[in-house]
């Protein structure tokens, strides 16, 4: 801890483009590969990083290859491949349910415009649970081996999304920040989102219109109570960015 009082420095990082962000299709616990594009982002929030002196001691990352790739890329560019690092389930994005891998147009075409907002931007609401077979295929994977089947989610909320990060958190990373330790999530748009509900304190309408842009780093200094410090709270670390503590946009 500092002397100040303070713990140490949360950052947040959304993971670069993947190929299915660029095909845009719902993704969720789909494994996608960055895009070339999104490789270029990784190596632009890890200058972002150096310019601002910001040094991880920690890394964290889902188990899907477009956070981990993203945070090698970082960790490459800053020199920093030798700090711990640590990858979760409890990190992946959200569980698109029956809506995974679908063009999301279509998807749009042919839902109510309440309801496909819903699905993509609510607190509480759910996507249609995908099937049983298709969930069969998904944890048949070698990273699922371990994973109980009562953690093997078929459809998620941002709800449900938080109540699983939730104990990554209280056990893992407020730990870390404790000792005022500096670590670095390289996470998805809508865990991120969480992570954001829960430290600025946000209602579950404010969360709907909240948007965590791709591969721009945030920093929230925390005091003792895992509680953003008034002032340097939730900013992005490059100048357009860091005029807000927070991105809110309109729902879609």
């Amino acid at each position: 801890m500092t002397a100040t009082g303070e713990a140490g420095s949360l950052l947040l990082l959304r993971h670069g483009q993947s190929v299915s962000n660029a095909a845009d299709v719902f993704t969720g616990w789909n494994d996608a590969a960055l895009s070339g594009l999104g490789a270029d982002q990784a190596r632009d929030a890890a200058a972002v990083l150096r310019r601002c002196g910001v040094r991880p001691t920690s890394v964290h990352t889902s188990l899907l290859s477009r956070s981990i790739t993203t945070a090698e890329i970082v960790l490459g560019e800053l020199g920093r491949a030798w700090i711990p690092v640590d990858r979760s389930w409890r990190l992946n994005e959200r569980h698109y349910g029956a809506l995974t891998g679908r063009d999301k147009s279509q998807v749009a075409a042919g839902t109510d415009a309440a309801t496909f907002r819903a699905w993509r931007r609510s607190f509480a609401v759910a996507p249609p649970p995908m099937s049983a077979d298709a969930a069969a295929v998904l944890y048949a994977d070698d990273r699922y081996a371990g994973l109980p089947a009562t953690a093997r989610p078929r459809t998620e909320s941002l709800a449900d999304v938080w109540g699983r990060m939730r104990p990554y958190w209280v056990d893992v990373l407020y730990p870390l920040l404790l000792a005022g330790g500096t670590p670095l999530v390289a996470g998805h748009g809508n865990g991120l989102r969480a992570f954001v509900m829960h430290l600025e304190g946000l209602s579950p309408a404010e969360v709907e219109r909240l948007d965590i842009p791709t591969a721009v780093p945030m920093r929230y200094r925390l005091d003792r109570r895992g509680r953003p410090v008034t002032g340097v709270d939730g900013r992005y670390l490059d100048a357009p960015a860091a005029a807000e503590p927070i991105r809110v946009g309109p729902a879609h």
